[in-house]
């Protein structure tokens, strides 16, 4: 393409203090990434308008990210209530470049704990434990249940309360 007509990639813009470590472009939204954020930038209308929407997910909130290679697809999954359907998104990378690193690298560094444990055969509750990569924000508890594993049963719920109990104590959480 002639340098005439190539497009300039427009800087995805983050919250004050934050730097864009990594970023890439969608068919549907610009993407970045800072220490403390995912950032989803949308164009809303016409592109000729100017107008967009940016979302800001902190890695502590994302529950999952998937990279499928063949479709070229990002998918991140917000973590949700238990029960309720999870905020997800979807994109189309045309150039991932850092940005996966990016995402793999903080939203495992945002989990302080994991513990899984079985109350009807291998199937159970999994007790999480997430952070804010600064640290400045207190430790954040999920629950995830195992298919089939109804919360509402009073073992589930003893159990569940016992692991997170332990969980507490085992990062020196009150």
């Amino acid at each position: 393409m002639s340098p005439l007509f190539r497009r300039e990639r427009t800087p995805v813009r983050v919250e004050r203090g934050e730097r864009l470590l990594a970023d890439a472009v969608a068919a549907d939204a610009r993407l970045g990434g800072t220490r403390d954020a995912l950032y989803v930038v949308r164009t809303l209308g016409h592109d000729r308008l100017g107008l967009e929407e940016t979302v800001r997910i902190p890695w502590e909130q994302v529950q999952a990210a998937d990279w499928d290679q063949d479709t070229s697809t990002l998918r991140v999954s917000e973590v949700g209530a238990w029960g309720e359907r999870r905020p997800e998104h979807t994109f189309n990378l045309t150039e991932p470049g850092r940005l996966l690193e990016l995402v793999r690298e903080r939203v495992t560094a945002s989990v302080v704990l994991q513990r899984h444990v079985p109350v009807d055969g291998r199937r159970g509750v999994r007790v999480i434990a997430r952070r804010a990569p600064r640290g400045d924000q207190p430790i954040a508890w999920f629950y995830e249940y195992d298919e089939g594993v109804d919360p509402d049963d009073p073992a589930v719920r003893r159990a569940a309360a016992e692991a997170f109990a332990e969980a507490r104590a085992a990062v020196g959480a009150d």
